[in-house]
């Protein structure tokens, strides 16, 4: 049986980091919203009164009659499946709490462009989003990027990946971390690979994996616009 991720059609967004753990290892899934009538499926099982456990918000993905929702608990649900996940337990749970930072961080991404209210248009708060970016290029990249970095450069089993010796869905997150932040603020991580060069060695050689080659070429993967998370507007961005 497939797998079945909802997310909002046309943008990368929340739903980008599941799909490339999906991509990597081959998965049988479905993008729900991106087939006819997908948004409305979607849109009916969020307002359903009957549905147990409904989710607040995509994504979710759901797997036979179980619905498992926000991005770090469905990783943290896929990667055993998918062979994306430490096998050692205590292992998971670091896996895990690295997810969820990177939840945070991906939260004050939007913050940039969003940082009064979601319900206001850019265009309705520009002036404050100018002063929410520049702070998260001067203070907050480089606190998130830093940690990621010393993260890989002290994993006791090497600095190829973030936690144990293979590849886990937080390298793969990494990697949309990476893409996103140059999308979005080019001037600002045109350094990147000397400020943080463990972080892009990682996002580099998941580039290079044939299912993700294959994935970032293919019609599957949308490109960055700016309705999503990652959203690159020029008088939000600076020298770092």
């Amino acid at each position: 049986m497939s797998f079945e991720l909802y997310y909002w059609d046309g943008i990368q967004g929340r739903g980008e980091f599941v799909r490339l753990a999906l991509e990597e290892a081959a998965a049988d899934y479905i993008d729900v919203a991106r087939r006819p009538d997908g948004m409305a499926a979607m849109m009916k099982l969020l307002k359903s009164r009957t549905e147990p456990h409904i989710p607040f918000a995509p994504p979710f993905l759901k797997d036979g009659d179980l619905i498992v929702s926000h991005v770090a608990n469905i990783l943290f649900y896929l990667g055993p499946k998918l062979g994306l996940a430490p096998k050692n337990e205590p292992l998971r749970f670091i896996a895990n709490g690295l997810q969820l930072t990177i939840t945070d961080f991906v939260a004050e991404v939007h913050d940039t462009h969003h940082p009064l209210s979601t319900n206001l248009y850019y265009e309705d708060q520009k002036e404050a989003a100018k002063q929410r970016a520049a702070d998260f290029i001067t203070h907050r990249i480089p606190k998130f990027m830093g940690h990621f970095e010393r993260v890989l450069a002290q994993n006791p089993q090497g600095n190829k990946h973030t936690v144990g010796r293979g590849l886990t869905y937080v390298d793969l997150s990494l990697f949309q971390i990476v893409e996103g932040l140059r999308y979005a603020f080019p001037r600002a991580t045109k350094d990147i690979g000397k400020r943080y060069p463990a972080l892009v060695a990682l996002h580099d050689a998941i580039e290079q994996r044939p299912n993700i080659e294959k994935y970032l070429t293919s019609e599957r993967r949308l490109d960055f616009n700016e309705s999503g998370i990652f959203r690159h507007y020029p008088e939000l961005d600076q020298d770092a």
